[in-house]
């Protein structure tokens, strides 16, 4: 018995709008389409995902408290280097990262994660320069 590998990936490309969503189920299904899981020939071990525009990143909504208690960190390597910002204020001043960072968060973390995040396009506003490519509506 031989196994099957699909040789060549078909890479679509997928326009998510994120206005109203809540940001850890639509980072889900946006992780979901990346790795390919949605396709009947997914690998793991390959790049068989699409690529993912969302725009509106600016719309989206967090549940209970989130806004003001969940705290995204980083920190420089020296001492006193820890920064800490409310979702609130990520959200006021970078609305891309904070999906950005909630997809990454579901995705391998190996160089195989690094390659799918590269084909993940976050727009704050509702458009978008990847018209040329005919994305197609993703439904949530």
């Amino acid at each position: 018995m031989k196994t099957y590998f699909p040789k060549t990936a078909q890479n679509g490309w997928v326009l998510v709008d994120a206005e109203g969503q809540t940001v850890g189920r639509l980072a889900t299904k946006i992780a979901s389409v990346l790795r390919g899981k949605h396709k009947p020939d997914f690998t793991p071990n390959q790049l068989c995902g699409d690529f993912v525009v969302v725009v509106n990143a600016d719309k989206v909504v967090f549940t209970g408290n989130k806004l003001d208690q969940k705290v995204y960190t980083r920190y420089s390597g020296y001492q006193g280097g820890l920064k800490k910002t409310t979702a609130r204020a990520a959200l006021a001043k970078h609305p891309e990262r904070v999906l950005e960072h909630a997809v990454w968060g579901m995705l391998p973390k190996n160089r195989l994660g690094r390659r799918m995040i590269r084909r993940l396009k976050v727009y704050s506003g509702p458009t978008h320069p990847h018209s040329a490519q005919q994305p197609k509506e993703m439904s949530l």
